[in-house]
């Protein structure tokens, strides 16, 4: 455990590198696909690193290609991705904390609870009884409603819901339906359910943790926490809102349905842009004002050591509030009464510039690599793929094997870029005993 708490940096990628390598391996086995004799390299290299990053991108039929087994392997290289990014997150946030002063470790302390310095175990078996109690609730809800009112056996029943509800926590976005959520955009005990889901394990454990234990008095809540739980319910609210508008009368998506039912799949599909990556409607119909909407919340992701990607929840309203506090001429950044640091402040530039920089490089490489491919559907696609998302206007499959390797590439770096480079800043932060003379160059 020492050990792994001196190099989490190195152990994140690693782990997750070897386990995208094993799950290429298994998927790749003649049992694993009914279509040929064995699965092609590239289609089970794509897969793994789609389920092992919980993003959800597919260039298969999912439901029609993989057999049982090949299904069951998804399954479970999603559950260890989804487990396997929290456990590094604690360990990562845990190790940043032994590595700072007394007075910053006091506050890392805080930021993860009641758990102390040492007590890793406890709160990784913590992490892991919520993620699977969550994911039991989910399965039961849905064996028990495929079983009664659609006549499923209930073995099968069973499958569907312990299939989703590991994809629907751990923010996959595979799904056993050729259509994924569509034929289901109705039934609010399919897609509700599965929206819990996805937005719990899209909050991420620290914030989860200190928002339960505390939910009388949210105002002493840590500033992470604030960011995360309030950024992520206004989110909700404006996304599901501006769905809802810019797709009203689309006859294709939200026109043909009723106002109540307008809301619901409005609500559901806006709580799977950011994280979960199911689609409960038809995304390539989506109106041209919806697919930039869609592109700016799968960006921004969900909570920090969550199973949700983008940069997170807690930067891009960090950076508004650094926004705010420059026009109004403030000298500090506050968020309820609390200074934030400006480390923090760099970092969140940080992560959020080279976030866009990832998706301009990839989108550019897509182009190029794929003729006819247009501008803006390559850059949803590269942004689902880097946000770990998992959405895809479809043209995922029809990609030549450079535009896949993009999106492969951009997906693995999307699940462990953004904890890898922050506890990176985080551990090589270090003071100077001198400073240089201070400059005011013209900006703007």
């Amino acid at each position: 455990m020492r050990w792994l708490l001196r190099r989490p940096v190195r152990l994140v990628p690693i782990g997750f590198g070897l386990a995208i390598l094993v799950g290429t391996l298994l998927l790749m086995l003649p049992w694993a696909t009914g279509q040929q004799r064995y699965t092609p390299f590239m289609i089970a290299l794509f897969t793994a690193t789609s389920a092992i990053s919980v993003t959800g991108l597919t260039v298969v039929d999912t439901p029609n290609y993989w057999t049982e087994f090949g299904l069951a392997m998804i399954t479970v290289l999603t559950q260890i991705g989804g487990l396997g990014i929290l456990t590094g997150a604690t360990l990562v946030i845990l190790a940043v904390a032994r590595r700072l002063g007394l007075r910053n470790r006091l506050l890392v302390q805080a930021e993860t609870a009641e758990f102390g310095i040492g007590d890793i175990r406890r709160l990784l078996l913590r992490i892991a009884a919520t993620s699977l109690g969550c994911q039991l609730i989910i399965m039961a809800i849905l064996t028990l409603r495929l079983s009664g009112r659609y006549d499923y056996e209930l073995g099968r029943a069973l499958w569907i819901g312990v299939f989703h509800a590991v994809q629907s926590f751990n923010n996959g976005g595979f799904a056993l339906y050729t259509d994924n959520l569509i034929g289901f955009s109705q039934d609010p005990w399919i897609t509700l359910p599965l929206a819990f889901g996805s937005i719990v394990g899209g909050l991420g454990f620290p914030a989860l943790f200190e928002a339960v234990r505390e939910w009388r008095h949210p105002a002493g809540w840590a500033v992470a926490t604030k960011l995360t739980v309030w950024g992520s319910l206004v989110l909700l609210v404006l996304g599901s809102g501006a769905l809802l508008l810019f797709d009203w009368s689309n006859p294709y998506t939200l026109g043909i349905h009723s106002w109540p039912q307008k809301t619901l799949i409005a609500f559901t599909q806006n709580a799977f842009i950011r994280t979960g990556g199911f689609n409960v409607v038809d995304i390539d119909a989506l109106g041209e004002e919806s697919v930039p909407l869609i592109i700016a919340l799968m960006f921004i992701g969900g909570g920090s050591a969550s199973t949700a990607g983008g940069i997170k929840v807690s930067t891009f309203f960090l950076l508004a509030f650094v926004i705010w506090a420059e026009l109004r001429g403030e000298p500090d950044v506050t968020v309820g009464h609390r200074r934030v640091a400006t480390a923090s402040q760099r970092q969140a530039i940080t992560v959020a510039l080279l976030g866009v920089a990832l998706v301009v490089a990839g989108t550019v490489a897509l182009i190029l690599l794929t003729e006819g491919v247009p501008y803006h559907a390559a850059l949803f696609e590269t942004t689902s793929a880097f946000t770990t998302t998992g959405l895809s206007l479809g043209i995922a499959a029809e990609l030549p094997h450079g535009g896949q390797l993009v999106l492969i590439v951009l997906m693995y770096i999307g699940r462990v870029g953004p904890l890898t480079l922050g506890s990176a800043i985080a551990l090589n932060t270090r003071r100077r005993l001198y400073r240089y003379p201070e400059e005011q160059p013209i900006v703007g």
